[in-house]
């Protein structure tokens, strides 16, 4: 594997292309740690009510656009992908616990 060009490097559209590529892998390997841990925390509660918690998504939905400011992006972007990502993660845990619920 080639080492990785820094934006101002490239010089084609193959290039950026190659580059895109390699850092979609790497957050689809994060998306795929991540993953574990909310497969995790659905484990751990108790009741499917508890995979929804207003606070804490506001929460996280505000750091993550501080922290998309500071990175120089849009944090409405950054925002639209957190909540998509959390709309997502509290139906994968609501599933898991209600299934272990009806199994007991």
């Amino acid at each position: 594997m080639t080492a990785a060009k820094l934006p101002e490097q490239c010089e084609t559209k193959e290039d950026v292309r190659t580059e895109i590529d390699r850092i979609d892998q790497a957050l689809l390997s994060l998306f795929a740690e991540r993953h574990g841990y909310v497969t995790r925390m659905a484990q751990i509660k108790s009741d499917p009510h508890e995979a929804y918690d207003k606070t804490r998504i506001e929460a996280i939905v505000a750091k993550q656009r501080s922290r998309a400011l500071a990175l120089d992006l849009d944090e409405d972007q950054a925002e639209l992908i957190w909540r998509t990502l959390i709309d997502w993660n509290i139906n994968y845990e609501k599933g898991i616990i209600a299934a272990r619920r009806r199994a007991q």
